[in-house]
């Protein structure tokens, strides 16, 4: 039996306000780790700013620079 047009639309709105709320939360989370993402590449810019040139042609291990407890 086929259930009423009333009934089966009503059922659509329903998944399709659950596909809409779901999509908004992934537009949070783009955005959030999009916002990461900045700011961790000004990080990094602003590491490479920090460090003299004639030092970035030496490998390094930065191990070598952490505290004796790690």
């Amino acid at each position: 039996m086929t259930k009423p047009l009333e009934e089966r639309l009503t059922n659509l709105e329903v998944k399709a306000s659950f596909a809409e709320d779901l999509l908004d939360k992934l537009d949070q989370i783009i955005i959030r780790q999009q916002d990461q993402i900045d700011r961790l590449e000004r990080e990094v810019q602003w590491l490479g700013q920090q460090t003299p040139q004639h030092d970035m042609a030496t490998p390094r291990n930065l191990r070598d620079e952490l505290p004796p407890h790690y």
